[in-house]
């Protein structure tokens, strides 16, 4: 028999990967940026490596494997993938017949993210959810400076909402963002389209694979 959660009084959902499908377009970037820097990565290693990390931590581990960035390196890479990103990235499938169940059972939600603010608005825009989320429903490692898998970030999320951590779910899809929510003492459902579904388990994350089985987990069916 499946097994059911409490039904939480917030849904904290990450946004690359989660929400939307921007990853494989900001690793192809990525992969294409540190060879020029010195750094070659298969698509698969740059994916396992970084999926999940704060820009700066990604540097850091970037540097400590071989690439020379520049010290503009951040603003290189997100100016490359904006570029891309701009075309038009798709939602996840069956991630806004979610979030419409959640507004249906008033249980609110929101975006805690390691990208930018920015980035936000160049993938999310264009389907809606910049307006739906931004400014009161957003909270990105960008503004607040602290970076997922420290709990802070989640913990200032649902603070704001004035909910205890206990009654949290998180929905992530990297190994980083289940460690913080774990950190925090939240039940983490880890969502495997492309990433390791071994990673995830090893942050105590439970696992779905398609978004239309989330609101059974969440306990709304």
């Amino acid at each position: 028999m499946p097994k059911i959660y409490p039904r939480p009084k917030l849904v904290i959902f990450d946004c690359d990967g989660v929400l939307i499908d921007s990853e494989p377009v900001f690793n192809a970037v990525l992969v294409q940026n540190l060879a020029r820097h010195g750094l070659r990565l298969k698509p698969e290693q740059s994916q396992l490596t970084f999926t999940g990390l704060a820009m700066t931590e990604l540097a850091r581990m970037a540097s400590q494997m071989g690439a020379v960035l520049p010290q503009n390196w951040i603003t290189e890479v997100y100016d490359e993938a904006y570029a891309l990103l701009r075309k038009g990235v798709p939602l996840i499938p069956g991630v806004l017949a979610v979030i419409r169940r959640l507004d249906e059972e008033n249980i609110p939600c929101c975006i805690v993210s390691n990208g930018s603010e920015e980035k936000m608005q160049v993938t999310l825009g264009p389907h809606g959810l910049w307006d739906r989320f931004h400014p009161n429903a957003m909270f990105s490692a960008h503004t607040l400076k602290v970076a997922k898998p420290d709990p802070e970030i989640v913990l200032t999320a649902a603070a704001h909402f004035d909910v205890q951590a206990r009654d949290c779910v998180v929905i992530e899809d990297s190994a980083t963002g289940a460690r913080g929510a774990a950190r925090a003492g939240m039940q983490c459902f880890g969502y495997v389209a492309t990433t390791q579904e071994t990673a995830l388990l090893a942050e105590g994350a439970e696992i779905f694979h398609h978004m239309k089985d989330l609101p059974r987990l969440l306990g709304l069916s």
